[in-house]
């Protein structure tokens, strides 16, 4: 059990030097308290969990080579044929829900909070970051320091969300989403956020904070926008990952749809 602990811990730093996020982290810690208590070779482990989903036996795969190579200083020379993962199209809302949605919140932060959501397409987490200082109103841009793996990017800042803070005059302290105790907003306040509007609204979708920004994709798709700026704007590191809106914009639909 000490020994163990001793891997964990550096593993643990291992994680922390390579810049891997918290829920990566907490995920291969995790799967390796698992491995190690289970005394088996990393074939033997990997079936054993076998009849789990794709994508946990791929963050299981990932792990053992990560602790193999970086913590043991061992080559890992499993090869482990991986199932790929399924291409699960993304949930997409249209513009009528989208409104609806706003304006069924009648809590003003609240309020921009799906505003940002939707007119910005960036992540939970970069919202909940998100401080006044980052945004540049005349230039109209946002400056997002807190992005997914350290990348930092600039995103517009829409005219909506300016005329929307403008006109209620919003107070204007360090982060641009706190709470009426002057605590920031955490990601389970938006997911709540984004839940509640969806309830109110009507719609029976399972809504996130995820699927704004899925719809802010698709929709900008649907009006023209190059899918490279579309890129840029979300942060993607390679296009193919932008590429899976091409498969729920309905642009190029309604044009066969009007073939007939």
């Amino acid at each position: 059990m000490e020994d163990m602990q001793i891997y964990l811990n550096k593993l643990s730093e291992e994680l922390k030097l390579r810049k891997y996020s918290k829920m990566t982290g907490k995920s291969y810690l995790s799967i390796i308290r698992n491995f190690i208590q289970s005394d088996l070779s990393p074939r033997e482990f990997l079936l054993k969990y076998s009849d789990k989903s794709r994508s946990y036996l791929r963050s299981a795969y990932f792990a053992l080579k990560f602790f193999h190579e970086n913590v043991l200083s061992q080559k890992f020379d499993e090869k482990i044929p991986l199932a790929k993962n399924k291409i699960k199209l993304p949930v997409v809302l249209n513009k009528d829900e989208i409104n609806k949605m706003v304006e069924s919140t009648l809590n003003l932060k609240h309020r921009l909070v799906l505003m940002f959501l939707y007119y910005s397409g960036i992540r939970a987490n970069e919202l909940v970051n998100l401080k006044w200082d980052d945004i540049d109103f005349q230039r109209g841009t946002m400056h997002l320091k807190t992005a997914k793996g350290g990348k930092e990017r600039i995103v517009f800042f829409h005219e909506k969300l300016k005329s929307f803070i403008e006109y209620f005059n919003l107070k204007k302290e360090e982060y641009v989403f706190l709470s009426n105790f002057g605590k920031k907003y955490d990601k389970r306040t938006v997911q709540n956020i984004v839940k509640n509007a969806a309830k109110k609204s009507g719609i029976s979708k399972k809504v996130t904070p995820h699927i704004l920004r899925h719809s802010f994709a698709t929709h900008l798709l649907e009006s023209g926008a190059d899918i490279r700026h579309i890129q840029k704007l979300l942060g993607h590191k390679n296009l193919q990952t932008t590429q899976i809106y091409t498969h729920v914009a309905n642009k190029d639909i309604k044009k066969l749809a009007n073939l007939l």
